[in-house]
């Protein structure tokens, strides 16, 4: 098996969205409105402006894996003093591809995006199946963490 590793580019955001889509539905999200327009203009402006980067794992020419992170800023905090964060998102791996340190390798690649942005952090929101990844790679639980849907 060849994997390739590169960037995502905008004529793949097609598939891209169907994976982050199936990455929901494996996590228990439910589907209550057609997310994909949403997602497509999300993606988009964000790729243009560069405050949004991904790294796809292909096979052939088939997307088997992939990686996102969102740049964000807030104001510089202790623990961040560039105040600059990466929101890690999107990482799934087709079930048929599992096990084969995909999923670590394009973490190593999102997180070296995030540093050459400049962020002083990185946080995700890791599903069940994701904690040993993440946490084998060094991210730690932080427990103040809460939110409020408006």
């Amino acid at each position: 098996m060849e994997i390739e590793y590169r960037k995502l580019s905008e004529k793949e955001l097609d598939v891209f969205i169907e994976m982050r889509i199936n990455q929901l539905r494996e996590e228990g999200a439910k589907e209550d409105i057609d997310l994909k327009p949403a997602l497509l203009d999300y993606y988009k402006r964000h790729m243009k402006d560069g405050t949004f980067v991904s790294w796809v794992a292909l096979d052939g020419n088939n997307i088997i894996g992939t990686s996102g992170m969102s740049f964000v800023e807030k104001p510089p905090y202790f623990g961040c003093p560039s105040g600059k964060i990466g929101l890690l998102s999107s990482m799934f791996t087709n079930p048929n591809y599992r096990r084969n340190g995909i999923a670590k390798e394009l973490l190593s690649r999102i997180v070296n995006e995030a540093k050459q942005y400049g962020c002083g952090t990185i946080q995700i929101t890791a599903s069940d199946m994701g904690v040993k990844l993440y946490t084998d790679f060094g991210f730690e639980h932080n427990g103040n963490f809460m939110q409020y849907k408006l």
